[in-house]
């Protein structure tokens, strides 16, 4: 019975290999023929190349044009904001942190998340329940309150903040690559192995992550998104970006009192964040229609 088992998940193990390759190309070439993920794979493209190059523009994001509130002209395509600096400038400039805390967050929480998962979901019993007790409380902690405390405590310099999103969005990841990883133990490779007398560690990163991994890009895509938005609500909320960052969140909050007189100020950050949000959420989403199909 037990040879029967490995020879079965041998040739599970080896058909699975064969067919990764081409059920890869597929799913690439089903999301290429989706316009919302061409779309937003352009947009989110467009914004890291912004992020990293906006400074071989010859931007000046911080200087005074001496036009204080113009409106969008040739001369300044988003106009100026009350200072006098050019606001199409600071947008560009503003990718930069945008691009720098949410991604490197969601990195940490990925990993992390995937970790504790991977983990939880092998051990099972009391591993499994202590692990998930300790993720109920941080899904229960309010966000802004637990990041309030957390800049609190350790300052607000970007690793920091990467850090605590990255602890804040793990566990909602663990749980997920967790309920995974106990649908994948009932088949016959991860037997296979076991019975072969395979470590654990080679177990969870040589068998179980190469079958959730569509799920870990899934979570990670999904979580790119939010954590953007938090990241952008701190620097709203003056917890993150300081003045004169060009940060999206600042510049809304500078300038919301000019959203009647001078929109312009407002108006084109506000659309940056929300561009950049939501075209990270459709490609998520494409990625899960696709995985999942």
């Amino acid at each position: 019975m037990a040879a029967d088992v490995l020879l079965e998940g041998r040739v599970d193990l080896v058909t699975a290999a064969d067919a990764a390759s081409p059920r890869a190309r597929g799913a690439w070439a089903a999301l290429l023929r989706r316009p919302t993920f061409t779309l937003s794979a352009v947009v989110i493209a467009w914004w890291v190349f912004v992020a990293i190059a906006w400074r071989w523009f010859g931007l000046d994001p911080f200087g005074d044009t001496g036009a204080k509130l113009a409106p969008p002209s040739p001369e300044h395509w988003f106009g100026t904001d009350r200072i006098g600096r050019d606001v199409f400038a600071r947008v560009l400039a503003g990718a930069e942190s945008a691009l720098l805390i949410g991604p490197l967050g969601t990195l940490i929480a990925t990993v992390l998340g995937t970790v504790l998962g991977l983990v939880a979901g092998y051990r099972r019993g009391w591993v499994d329940q202590l692990f998930m007790r300790t993720f109920d409380v941080f899904l229960a902690l309010p966000t802004l309150i637990f990041l309030l405390v957390i800049v609190g405590a350790f300052g607000s310099s970007p690793l920091v903040l990467a850090a605590a999103i990255g602890v804040l969005f793990a566990p909602g990841i663990a749980r997920i690559i967790r309920a995974e990883v106990l649908v994948e133990m009932g088949k016959d490779y991860v037997t296979s192995a076991q019975l072969q007398g395979e470590r654990a560690g080679w177990i969870l990163s040589r068998e179980l992550l190469p079958n959730v991994w569509p799920q870990v890009a899934v979570q990670a895509a999904l979580s790119i998104g939010g954590a953007v938005f938090v990241a952008s609500s701190l620097s709203f909320l003056g917890l993150a970006a300081a003045p004169p960052s060009p940060d999206w969140g600042l510049a809304v909050n500078e300038n919301r009192a000019y959203l009647q007189g001078a929109w312009w100020t407002l108006v084109f950050p506000t659309l940056a964040i929300a561009s950049l949000v939501v075209s990270v959420n459709l490609v998520a989403d494409n990625l899960k229609e696709v995985l999942r199909g």
